[in-house]
């Protein structure tokens, strides 16, 4: 499996890393990001202080990367040409957690079941955040160890086997290798995250179009809109055996549903003016987190909260990695779809914006009782000059790239509901 050309310069020195605890979905960092900076602007000066004080104690000790250089300071994120790229890992590892999250042999794993690249355009006009399989067999480069040796690369492996072989550093390096972008920031989040997070934001309301019966995960939700929080809310990220295709591929669409709908709370009029709530969300957040060095700074933390908040809602992309199934040493397995995927990260290299023209996924189908998008008023005609030319016009706008048909998902402005597996 050939390499993808560099579309940026990748840093080589070498760091240490260190294993993650437990996570699950994502946008979470920028949930946890947005709620330091709205804390900091809605509080009073001594109120913000220890908020921002509390919330950064809260966070456990970051973890280096490889592409970082021991002892430089954070990358100021508007100073980085064509945009800035976090990854969010996850892992369904129960080590350090209280509560019971099914299968107990899974107590001592260290997978990282999703995992997410976020990508804010330079201007700030836009952001995609692009899910990749975790059943994906993909090649591993030589990642780095504790102990200051190396691990070997391996010319294909399930993508969610990175964390528990290098740790966290190993899995950036790997999304690096497969897509060529250079990720300068990474975050985890625990199991229990989630479940804070959720309660902390009042819940996230949910469109169920068929049935969920999924025992392994206990998800059991009627047709209709449900407000999920707790563990109601982990469980429905959960649940691959209950939507779709019973597929990780419908689980990352269901997931889409969720968090598209979590985008429009954030950004709603009665999260942003609700400093408790705000603090709960941070609090929650920093405190089943596991950063990155370079995201471990409070000013980079703002910075990034900056560059999401004015964002619209239509140019919030969730894109499932384009896959196809094939042969991996005489097994059938999920391999990357080069085509479609190299044109997906030419454009996030090049910081162009991103249209999608596939369907959602197996797992969730559009709301049929979606609000009605406003229409765009009409342009004028345009009047003719005296001498009978016509006057020239205001360049139109770049219409960005519209991906292959094969790239599935959504927007943060789209309102979808997720399918039943039937």
């Amino acid at each position: 499996m050939s390499e993808p050309v560099r579309r940026s310069r990748l840093s080589s020195s070498t760091a240490r890393h260190g294993r993650l605890r437990t996570s699950t979905t994502a946008g979470v960092i920028a949930r946890f990001i947005s709620a330091v900076l709205a804390v900091v602007l809605v509080s009073g000066s001594a109120i913000a202080a220890y908020a921002v004080w509390d919330i950064a104690s809260s966070v456990a000790p970051p973890v280096a990367l490889a592409n970082e250089t021991p002892g430089a300071s954070a990358p100021d994120i508007d100073a980085i040409e064509g945009g800035v790229n976090l990854l969010l890992v996850g892992s369904d590892s129960r080590q350090g957690q209280d509560a019971v999250f099914g299968d107990v042999a899974k107590e001592t794993a260290v997978l990282n079941d999703v995992t997410m690249l976020l990508h804010i355009s330079e201007d700030h006009s836009s952001a995609t955040v692009v899910s990749f399989p975790r059943d994906m067999f993909v090649p591993i480069p030589s990642c780095p160890k504790e102990d200051g040796g190396t691990y070997g690369a391996m010319a294909a492996q399930k993508i969610n086997t990175t964390l528990s072989y290098g740790g966290l550093a190993c899995t950036v390096l790997t999304v690096e290798k497969l897509t060529g972008l250079s990720i300068p920031f990474a975050a985890e989040v625990q199991f229990n995250g989630v479940i804070e997070l959720s309660n902390a934001v009042g819940g996230v309301d949910v469109c169920v179009a068929e049935p969920i019966e999924d025992d392994y995960t206990q998800t059991y939700l009627d047709a209709g809109t449900h407000t999920l929080q707790g563990m109601d809310a982990l469980q429905f990220l959960r649940t691959r055996h209950g939507v779709g295709d019973g597929s990780d591929l419908g689980r990352i669409s269901n997931q889409q549903v969720f968090l598209s709908s979590l985008v429009r709370t954030l950004k709603s009029s009665e999260t942003l003016t609700d400093p408790s709530k705000l603090f709960g969300i941070a609090k929650a957040a920093a405190s089943n987190m596991t950063l990155s060095t370079s995201l471990s700074n409070i000013n980079t933390m703002v910075s990034i909260a900056m560059a999401l908040k004015d964002i619209p809602l239509d140019q919030v992309v969730f894109a499932q990695y384009p896959t196809e199934y094939g042969d991996i040493n005489g097994y059938e397995g999920v391999l990357p779809l080069k085509g479609p995927a190299e044109e997906l990260f030419d454009a996030l290299a090049a910081d162009e914006p991103l249209s999608l023209s596939g369907e959602t996924g197996p797992g969730s189908v559009i709301d049929p009782n979606a609000p009605v998008k406003e229409t765009p008023a009409p342009t004028p005609p345009t009047t003719p000059a005296p001498n009978g030319t016509t006057p020239p016009t205001a360049e139109a706008s770049e219409p960005g790239v519209v991906l292959d048909k094969s790239v599935q998902g959504q927007t943060a402005g789209d309102y979808t509901c997720s399918k039943g597996n039937q």
